[in-house]
């Protein structure tokens, strides 16, 4: 595949399994052109499938040639110089590029009556990501780090646990690379980067390595020169931990170190595990006096694009943050990532999904300026769980704070904005928020004003607190405009973070049943009027069924709840309510719902409607189940067509049974 590096072979390989040329190991053969003389040997790297079986062994122009020649003893001979022209001793064919060369080598044998054909081969070719010119390897003198002195500590701390990775099957796989870990060569060909400080006299030989900058030879006062070459990326990443905290000046002396190293959590991508992860932990053994730089190391799954594959420039199939942003805001696409992990399995890249996450980040600001609207006359002072509404909420919390807590301790981001998602929309910002209006208008008993105010600033501070991680730019912008206790901190990434066990005292189950009772009564009461277009200005008389008799008792005493959000004329509650005529019925977790509809809606004319609606559902949902079951179809429809049909038909199964039930529920 490269005739040019001929000029530089030193040996030919055989498999020492292959019975066609056991008899010519340890015999020489002339290399045609330049006339040299060079040994067969046996060597497992060849691949006796592979073109003759026989291999030109090239040291200085082939990885695997070099690995082949240091074991065989080869010489080495390198053939180019830096710009990849073929040096001087090699006649006409000395000074010619390695494209020339390889047409003349070709040539040059042809001539000879050597070439027995020349046939196309699929091969994997280096080049460079920036101008896409093939790579030539090419014997130089590199710097290496000698690893067998570093992996053996890097793997016992991980063997004994004190550093821990998750999910933990990345533990082997991290052993293994260790393992296997060969010399590492540091040193790189760049423009940019950290210059390795070595320092050379080409006038008495005289080389070192310094912090400081030399610029004449301390043994014979002649000007000195520093090594071209940069340190590979990863080298000087791997330093990253400590010596941004005064390792460099002070050493472990330095007050940062003491107070900041080792960290707790690294969290990574898996493609870099070697090369940052286990070089991190090298270098912090052997600079830090054994000393590990972090005791936790999450593996986070990858965003693949939405085609499944890598994001990457060349694919074009990434996405630029910066645009997400202005489109999301930063705090809406943060938490939209986040909410779209489940465990540690790689996810495909859905922007849709940011749209609810912006739609929650403006949840809470509207939530929060609703609260700082309603603050007139507040008085600082000590949260007071007074009604079953505060009971319930700051039971809630307190169950929410637990969760996230327990949640963070397994590195299990995406349930905790789960979590905080359900808790901050559904039950502080759908219903607590609601509770309080009543509470907080004019005329409402100023005492009770009052404890409602300091109970709202207490949650809204705890949930700015939980969501602030994930949501740091518009929950320090909403604690930065509310009431500060005396003594409170002034920004929130300082604030302390909710502590669970103290907010475990408020923990309420009786208050908890009592208000999930009422936002189903209340959630089916409005349900039912929204899907018969009744006005929420119409009192509707309702009656609930409840499994038990303290359930009837808990809800009853919240009568004034359902009746203030739920516009219920007259409410019955008992262990054995009877569904009444021409009523709708909801379900709920041990409770049946009971709507009376009676003068409010045409059930004849209704059911009429709802059949008409069901028939023509039904014979929409044959049509695409017959063409979605067409073997025809689906072999030449578009991928994205027969993906587009199977959703509308999910989405007419959905509306025919919606349909069905209501029929079912008119009688």
């Amino acid at each position: 595949t490269r005739p040019e590096t001929m000029l530089g072979d030193t040996g030919v390989a055989v498999n020492p399994k292959d019975e066609r040329f056991g008899h010519l190991v340890g015999k020489t053969v002339k290399l045609p052109l330049v006339d040299r003389e060079i040994p067969i040997f046996a060597d497992w790297h060849v691949d006796t499938e592979f073109g003759t079986g026989c291999v030109k062994v090239t040291p200085s122009h082939d990885p695997n040639d070099w690995a082949m020649g240091e074991k065989a003893g080869l010489p080495r001979i390198n053939i180019f110089d830096e710009t990849a022209h073929v040096v001087e001793g090699y006649g006409k064919f000395s000074g010619m590029d390695r494209d020339e060369a390889r047409e003349a080598v070709v040539a040059a044998f042809e001539e000879l009556g050597l070439l027995d054909h020349v046939e196309d081969h699929d091969h994997s070719v280096m080049t460079c990501y920036r101008c896409h010119t093939k790579l030539e390897p090419w014997e130089s003198e590199q710097w290496f780090v000698a690893v067998d002195g570093l992996k053996e500590a890097a793997a016992r701390v991980v063997e004994d646990g004190s550093i821990q990775f998750h999910p933990a099957r990345w533990k082997q796989v991290y052993l293994d690379w260790l393992a296997n870990l060969k010399d590492w060569c540091i040193s790189r060909q760049l423009w940019w980067g950290h210059r390795i400080p070595m320092y050379y006299c080409d006038e008495c030989g005289w080389e070192d390595a310094s912090v400081d900058e030399i610029e004449v030879c301390p043994v014979c006062g002649a000007p000195v020169r520093q090594d071209d070459d940069v340190l590979d990326t990863w080298f000087s990443s791997q330093l990253w931990p400590f010596a941004t905290m005064g390792w460099t000046e002070e050493g472990m002396d330095a007050p940062q170190m003491h107070t900041a190293y080792p960290t707790q959590v690294l969290s990574t991508a898996r493609d870099i595990m070697g090369l940052w992860v286990a070089r991190m932990v090298m270098a912090s053994m052997y600079c830090c006096d054994n000393t590990i730089p972090f005791e936790d190391v999450i593996i986070h799954p990858t965003v693949m694009a939405a085609d499944g594959k890598p994001m990457s420039k060349s694919r074009g199939n990434g996405v630029d943050p910066l645009r997400l942003m202005e489109d999301y805001g930063a705090d809406g696409m943060r938490f939209g990532l986040l909410m779209q992990v489940t465990g540690a399995q790689d996810m495909k890249f859905n922007e849709a999904k940011l749209e609810s996450s912006r739609n929650f980040a403006n949840k809470v600001k509207n939530a929060s300026r609703f609260v700082l609207m309603n603050l007139e006359g507040y008085e600082p002072g000590a949260p007071e769980p007074v009604t079953p509404a505060d009971r319930w909420i700051f039971s809630r919390l307190a169950k929410v704070v637990a969760a996230v807590d327990a949640a963070y301790d397994n590195f299990e981001f995406g349930e905790i904005t789960r979590e905080l998602y359900g808790f901050v929309w559904n039950e502080f910002c759908d219903w607590y928020i609601e509770f309080s209006k009543a509470r907080l208008a004019v005329g409402a008993d100023p005492a009770d004003r009052a404890a409602c105010q300091r109970n709202l600033v207490f949650v809204l501070g705890q949930i700015l607190r939980l969501l602030h991680p994930i949501m740091p730019f518009i929950t320090e912008e909403v604690y930065g405009e509310m009431p500060k206790d005396e003594g409170a901190v002034p920004m929130l990434i300082v604030a302390p973070w909710p502590d669970a066990a103290e907010l475990s005292r408020f923990i309420d189950e009786e208050s908890e049943r009592a208000i999930a009772m009422v936002c189903e009564v209340v959630g089916a009461v409005r349900s039912t009027r929204s899907r018969y277009g009744i006005s929420p200005k119409v009192a509707l008389p309702v009656a609930v069924k409840v499994a038990a008799e303290a359930d009837a008792a808990l809800l009853l005493a919240q009568a004034h709840l359902i009746g203030q959000l739920a516009n219920v004329e007259e409410l019955e509650v008992a262990v054995e309510a009877s569904k009444p005529a021409e009523s709708a019925v909801v379900l709920g977790s041990g409770l049946e719902v009971y709507i009376v509809l009676a003068g409010h809606v045409d059930f004849d004319a209704e059911r009429a409607r709802l059949a008409r609606e069901r028939d023509g559902l039904a014979k929409d949902v044959a049509k695409f189940e017959k063409k979605l079951s067409n073997p025809g179809f689906l072999a030449k429809a578009a991928p994205e067509i027969v993906e587009k049909d199977k959703a509308k038909l999910a989405d007419l199964a959905d509306k025919l049974t919606r349909v069905e039930a209501q029929l079912a529920e008119l009688g």
